[in-house]
C-alpha cells in the first residue's frame, strides 16, 4: 500500500500542474487513506474516472488501489519478466493521471486501461529495440531459455517462456485472452477484427503446441 500511495501522491501532483489548478494533497495515516477508498468502492469505474479527470485524487487513488494488480498481471504476461513487469506498472501509474485527462466518459475503464498497458509495452519494446539488434535480442533469449530448460520449472513458467517466442501481435493476443478479456473486448483494445483475435488465438495455440512437442522430443 505504500508504493500505492507514494505512486498516487507524485501522479497527483502531476496532474495538479498539468491543469494548472491549486491542489493540495492532504497526508493521510495508512488507516485514513483505507477508509476513504472503501467509501468509493460502491462507485463504478466511469465515475471515479471522470472525477479523477476532473483532479478528485481520492478517485484517482480508489482507481489505482482497484486495479493494480490487474495493470500487473497484464504487465508481466506481455513482458514475460517480473522486474520488466514491475517497472512498466510503475510507469503507468506514473502517466496515468495525465492520460485520464483525455479519458472519454462513453469508452468502458477497463477496455482503455488494457490499452494504455499494451501501450506501454509496445512503447518499452521500441525503446529496447534502439539499444540493441533485435536479432542479438532473441539470440540471448535462447541462450538464456537453453539454460532454464536444465532446471525443473512450472507450467506457468514454461508458457511464459513459449510465448516470448510469438510475434508481438501473437503475444499481445495470448496475453490478454490468457487475463480473461473477451475476444470482443480483445479485438476493440488492439484495434482489429474479431476474425483476426481468433485467427491469432488458433495460431498462437497451434505453434506453442509445435513448440511444446519439439521439447519433448529432443
Amino acid at each position: 500500500m505504500g508504493v500505492l500511495v507514494s505512486l498516487f501522491q507524485d501522479g497527483a501532483s502531476h496532474f495538479a500542474a498539468g491543469f494548472g489548478k491549486n491542489f493540495t494533497f492532504a497526508q493521510e495515516t495508512p488507516a485514513g487513506l483505507r477508509y476513504k477508498v472503501s467509501m468509493r468502492k460502491a462507485v463504478d469505474d466511469q465515475d471515479l474516472a471522470a472525477a479523477a479527470a476532473n483532479g478528485d485524487t481520492e478517485a484517482f487513488s480508489a482507481l489505482l488501489t482497484r486495479h493494480y494488480d490487474r495493470v500487473f498481471a497484464l504487465a508481466f504476461r506481455l513482458t514475460g519478466q517480473r522486474a520488466e513487469a514491475e517497472d512498466l506498472t510503475q510507469d503507468i501509474c506514473a502517466a496515468l493521471p495525465a492520460k485520464l485527462a483525455r479519458f472519454e466518459p462513453q469508452a468502458r475503464f477497463t477496455t482503455w486501461l488494457y490499452r494504455v498497458v499494451v501501450n506501454a509495452a509496445h512503447d518499452r519494446r521500441r525503446r529496447a529495440a534502439t539499444h540493441t539488434k533485435a536479432a542479438d535480442g532473441w539470440g540471448d533469449w535462447e541462450v538464456s531459455r537453453q539454460a532454464e530448460m536444465a532446471e525443473a520449472r512450472s507450467q506457468t513458467d514454461w508458457l511464459m517462456r513459449a510465448m516470448a517466442a510469438l510475434n508481438d501481435d501473437l503475444r499481445d493476443t495470448l496475453a490478454l485472452v490468457l487475463d480473461d478479456v473477451s475476444q470482443a473486448d480483445t479485438a476493440e483494445i488492439l484495434g482489429v477484427s474479431p476474425g483476426t483475435i481468433a485467427w491469432r488465438v488458433s495460431e498462437a495455440k497451434k505453434r506453442l503446441r509445435a513448440l511444446k512437442e519439439q521439447e519433448d522430443a529432443s
